[in-house]
Formats: structure tokens, sequence, C-alpha cells
């Protein structure tokens, strides 16, 4: 066990995921109008650069992951610190679109190894078995991200300009984040004599392996559209545009909430179950939406969030508890590869859907939570020899 208290641990790995989330995965839906502005070229050449940032995350992430292994997601997560800043800076010094697609892309390699899936990977080296609560904390702490950082940005581009607010994220990760994970974050488990080393080739795909996967890219497809596309989702139900962005807002709320709920009286319970529980409750928000019309719109932001919440703590904890803490990382990675491809695709599938009808949208992304729910059937089974 390490040293420093638990607490102190999830602290610090909590504001660093806070700050990574805020500066890159949440950053444009603030700073994209002024920058887009700032620089003469259209908004959707800067949400083009963020698919593309979405599909670097993607290709360089099994690749994290081995590094993660071999030599512990401290050293990841402030190497992560440094590249989050320098996309940063490079996005405060652009004069044009490709400066601005270089910095946004730069964002997207920090996004490959400085979310979740790092920190989770620093728990599970230092508490194994036991890493699911403070996973739950983690998780908990970086649902903030957006929360926090949207105002804190907004608040930064007022004051500042939007190349100012670069700047200041870049100094919270440098001046912040990188000496407090230096100093404060402990350097990775030493394995006892009788843990066998875990190498690359030993991560390798088997049939619950896809089936996370196919959980996990659905999850993912799912709560991106939802978050590019909530608000004129409600507006299509019949809510004004006010209606709609105040309850839009549920779905932050009901995500932090339902982290809360596990960390202090769900935490017993069996991961596989959370996912199953978690991949019904977009489906039964729309059913709930279906039948009782848009007076009903609450309960779908508020199901959302929650199988959102929910399923942030199963990213993390699931592969834990189906193959053990060797290859943690790579395997996790492997596991998100497929999910971050399709966070790329998945605001603009969506939207296509949503053009023909609330409806057809809401049976489109309640289709995709169904077949998550069918992935998570037959994974407690051991798979023969």
């Amino acid at each position: 066990m390490p040293s420093r208290p638990l607490i102190l641990i999830v602290a610090v790995l909590g504001l660093g995921q806070i700050t990574a989330f805020a500066s890159s995965f949440y950053l444009l839906g603030v700073l994209a109008d002024p920058m887009a502005a700032g620089l003469g070229v259209p908004v959707g050449w800067v949400f083009a650069a963020l698919s593309g940032a979405f599909l670097v995350s993607a290709v360089v992430g099994p690749s994290v992951g081995c590094w993660t292994d071999r030599r512990g997601g401290r050293e990841v997560l402030m190497v992560s610190n440094v590249v989050f800043a320098t996309g940063l800076i490079l996005l405060a010094l652009a004069q044009g679109p490709v400066g601005m697609a270089v910095g946004v892309l730069t964002l997207g390699l920090g996004m490959g190894g400085g979310l979740y899936g790092t920190a989770f990977a620093v728990l599970v080296d230092l508490y194994g078995d036991a890493a699911r609560r403070p996973i739950t904390a983690v998780s908990l702490l970086g649902a903030l991200g957006g929360g926090l950082g949207w105002p804190i940005t907004l608040v930064l581009i007022q004051t500042f300009g939007w190349r100012g607010a670069c700047v200041g994220w870049a100094l919270a990760h440098l001046l912040v984040c990188l000496p407090l994970t230096g100093l404060l974050t402990p350097r990775r488990r030493i394995p006892h004599l009788d843990e066998p080393l875990q190498t690359a080739a030993e991560v390798r795909w088997d049939r619950r392996m896809l089936q996370l996967a196919i959980l996990f890219a659905g999850a993912w497809a799912v709560s991106t559209a939802m978050s590019a596309h909530l608000p004129r989702l409600l507006m299509r139900l019949g809510l004004s545009p006010a209606e709609a962005a105040g309850i839009a807002g549920l779905t932050a709320a009901a995500a932090i909430g339902v982290r809360l709920l596990d960390l202090t009286l769900l935490h017993g319970a069996s991961p596989i179950t959370t996912a199953r529980i978690a991949a019904l409750m977009h489906p039964l928000g729309a059913l709930i939406v279906g039948v009782g019309g848009a007076r009903f719109a609450a309960a779908l932001t508020l199901c959302q969030g929650m199988g959102n919440g929910l399923l942030s703590v199963a990213s993390g904890v699931l592969p834990l508890r189906l193959f053990g803490r060797h290859g943690y990382a790579e395997r996790h990675a492997l596991l998100l590869t497929p999910a971050r491809f399709l966070q790329a695709a998945g605001p603009a599938l969506y939207g296509l859907a949503l053009e023909r009808s609330a409806t057809t949208a809401l049976m489109a992304s309640s289709v995709v939570c169904l077949i998550m729910f069918a992935a998570t059937l037959g994974l407690e089974r051991r798979e023969e020899a």
C-alpha cells in the first residue's frame, strides 16, 4: 500500500482529471466561437479538428497503455501535462486554420494519455482489487471538468481573451498539475517476487474483451451524441430553448449524483450489474418521454446522466474485475479504442437521425443501449480452456 493517504492521492488525480477534461474535451464548447471569429475560420472547422483529436487519441491510446504498464501511470500523466500545455500554447499562438488544427490535434495526443484510463491505472497499481472506490472518487471529480471547466474558461475569455484562456489552462497544467503529480503521486508499486510481470503479448482479444469493447463503444457514442445534441433534441420534443438548456443541465448533476451513490452505497455491487443497469437507463428515459411527452423531458436527461455516471465507473472497474490488475493499462486502452473512433463520428451520425425526427433519434440511441445491455450477458462465465 502507498505511504501517502488515499484521500491525497485521489485529490491529486482528481484535480488532474478536472484540468485535463476542462482544457481539452470540454474546452471548445466555450472557446470555439471566439477562436473561430478571431482566426477568421468557420466554427465547423474547429469541431472538425476536434474530431481529428479524438482520432489521434484513439490511435495512440494502446501504445500509451503499454507504456503505462511498463513505466507507471505517474510518468505518463506528467508527460500528458506537458503535451496538453504544448497544445494550448500552440492554440494561443495560432494565426490561421493550420495553427489551430495543429494545436487541437496536439490536445488529442494529450487526451490519449491524460484522461481517465491512466489515472485509473495508477489506482489499480496501488490498490489492486480494492481500487473500485478510489476509481469512483476520481471519476466523480473528473465529472466536474465540464461543470467547472466551462464557466472558468468563460471567465478567462472575458478577462484575457480566448488566447489568454489557452495560456491560463496551459499554466494550470505546468504550474499546478505537473508538480503535484510529480511530488504527491506515488511511483508505481514494485511487484512482489511471486507476481508475474505482464507483457504486451499477454493482453489479447477474446470473447469478453470484444463484449466490453462493444459496451464501451456504444456508451461513448451515445454520450458524445447526447452532449452535442441534447438541447436540440429537447427542442424537437417541444421545449423552448430556455427550457431545453435548463433541463439539459440536469445531465451533469445526475452523473455526479449517481457516482456519489456508487461511492457511498453501491460500491459492493457487482460492476457487471452496474453496467447492465446503466445500459438500460437511456432507453428507460426515452420510453418515459415517448409515453408521457415533453413534460417528462427531465426524466430523459436524468436517466442519461445516471447511465453516463455509472458507465464511467464501470469502464474503470470491469476490466479489473474480469482480467485482474496485470496489463490493466494496455487492456483498458485497447477496450476504449473503438469507443474513441466512434466518439469522433457519433455527433455527426446522431445529427442525421435527429434531422428526421426526435423519435427516430431516441429510437436509434435506445437500440445502441440495448445492444450494450446484450454485450454484458455472459461476462461472468470463464472462457473455456
